[in-house]
């Protein structure tokens, strides 16, 4: 019960965090900071890096030292990121503050689930993966809110608060958090240990089909997620234009806020739908929501008035959202106890490649385009997604039984 309540908590507070810092992120790059179009996607480009080069390595550590320790580390990696981002609105800063930041991220990715998987077996885990994500996506309607009322008092206010709960999260775990159903490995310092462990777990994906294709599926989305992330709400200042009334910090706040209200609603439909510990039926949920962010992509990029943007919009938002739980639960029941946070981090570094790579082109794109042109790129980079997530359902992998 204590991991449980433990791990809920986590989820609605790095949630709550986030979205106070990102919500109007982008914004404040552009109109503090000053940066363009392909100095933003670029920024994009040296966080995926950083996280393509740590993914591994701090999976392998989580898997063989202790995933509590790389959870608290990652979240104070955050919280000095973000500090120096808030602090110093330069385009070199910035770069610095996302490879700090994103060194943290790496530390939390796969560690955070498969700790929670650990202690909990991992029969109860996928329930309590999506209902983690539901509090966080609770705590980030709650975070879009703090954005944009700390937005009056600064652009970089939001950014700073985001930093100083990040740290104070990072330092409460060393309290509170369990870890019961771990066993670290002897020696994990060792080149071998690592080495030897991330060989385990790459032979395991291999081995496994439905792996494979959901791997797949991650590449495509991953290629055209740099260019949905940082050229959104450009599209939306550049091309569409916003409502005389109000700022840009109040719409973009009610669109995100609009949009995980919208993932919540999804979330749960599909939670008491769809049997988690079925990975036909949870590969069939994912690839719906795929097939809707494609629709909802090019509607966006079509779109030629706010409101048919906005709707747009909220709808690419929530689908992605909505697919991340999914995606964390189907791995849950797919994954071996031993190696779980190293297949969840190389996930996460496959991820981290396809935008870096998917990244810039797109960027271009939209420099000598125009923005509409990249979207549309993007909208048919994801297709290919839909086809792999449909072929990984129907492997039909049996969920083990494993240890946790």
């Amino acid at each position: 019960m204590r991991a449980r309540v433990t791990y809920l908590a986590i989820c609605g507070t790095a949630a709550f965090a986030g979205h106070t810092a990102f919500t109007l992120n982008l914004v404040y790059q552009a109109q503090t900071a000053g940066l363009g179009p392909l100095q933003m996607i670029l920024v994009g480009t040296v966080l995926e890096a950083v996280c393509f080069l740590a993914q591994v390595p701090t999976g392998v550590l989580a898997d063989l030292r202790s995933r509590r320790l790389s959870v608290i580390i990652g979240y104070l990696l955050f919280g000095a990121g973000f500090l120096i981002e808030g602090l110093f609105p330069v385009f070199g800063a910035i770069l610095l503050a996302n490879v700090v930041w994103g060194v943290g991220a790496t530390f939390v990715d796969g560690a955070q689930e498969a700790w929670i998987v650990d202690e909990l077996g991992p029969d109860r885990a996928p329930d309590v993966l999506v209902t983690g994500a539901q509090a966080g996506q609770a705590g980030a309607v709650l975070g879009i809110g703090a954005s944009v009322a700390l937005a009056g008092f600064g652009l970089n206010v939001p950014i700073l608060v985001a930093a100083v709960v990040w740290l104070v999260l990072g330092l409460a775990l060393i309290v509170v958090m369990p870890e019961d159903g771990f066993h670290p490995v002897p020696d994990p310092a060792s080149w071998r240990a690592m080495r030897g462990q991330a060989v385990t777990a790459l032979a395991a994906v291999r081995a496994h089909r439905g792996l494979l294709l959901l791997l797949a599926a991650l590449a495509c989305t991953a290629f055209a997620g740099e260019g949905l992330d940082r050229l959104t709400q450009l599209h939306f200042l550049d091309d569409i234009g916003l409502p005389a009334i109000g700022g840009a910090h109040v719409w973009f706040g009610l669109l995100a806020a609009a949009w995980m209200i919208g993932a919540i609603g999804v979330t749960q439909v599909i939670r008491r739908a769809v049997d988690l510990r079925d990975p036909r039926r949870t590969a069939g949920a994912m690839a719906a929501l795929r097939a809707g962010c494609v629709v909802a992509t090019i509607v966006f990029a079509l779109a030629g008035s706010f409101w048919s943007a906005a709707v747009s919009a909220v709808a690419l938002g929530l689908s992605r959202a909505a697919t991340g739980p999914l995606e964390a639960a189907w791995l849950a029941g797919q994954t071996g106890s031993a190696t779980r946070a190293t297949v969840y981090s190389l996930f996460s570094q496959v991820n981290a490649a396809g935008q870096v790579v998917g990244g810039p082109p797109l960027g271009l794109v939209a420099e000598r385009l125009g923005i509409r042109a990249a979207l549309l790129g993007a909208a048919a980079i994801t297709v290919p997604a839909v086809g792999f997530l449909v072929a990984a359902g129907r492997t039909h992998q049996v969920p083990r039984r494993e240890e946790a």
